[in-house]
């Protein structure tokens, strides 16, 4: 048989265990809320390095378009000069 103060002790040592179990379970649900916000942290990075590649895509269409208005330019300078060609010949007679 146990006297009351062993089974003071052993109240005591069972309420430590769950004290301790209890902490360890926070711990763990500590950690994993910091995996949650560390897995948010990298889609937001994601999510921003797609933003960032849908810029250079936009600029580099840009940059296309450009250049193919560079080309047009340099078409209709082209037919200017034939033009211009076209109406010296026209006035010289030939």
């Amino acid at each position: 048989m146990s006297t009351p103060t062993q089974f003071l002790i052993t109240v005591l040592r069972k309420s430590v265990a769950f004290l301790m179990q209890g902490n360890a379970l926070a711990l763990l649900a500590d950690t994993m809320a910091l995996s949650g916000d560390a897995l948010a942290l990298l889609g937001d990075a994601l999510a921003l390095l797609g933003d960032a590649l849908a810029l250079l895509g936009d600029a580099l269409a840009l940059s296309g378009d450009t250049m193919a208005l560079s080309g047009d330019v340099m078409a209709l300078l082209g037919d200017t000069m034939a033009l211009q060609g076209i109406t010296k010949f026209n006035l010289l007679g030939i």
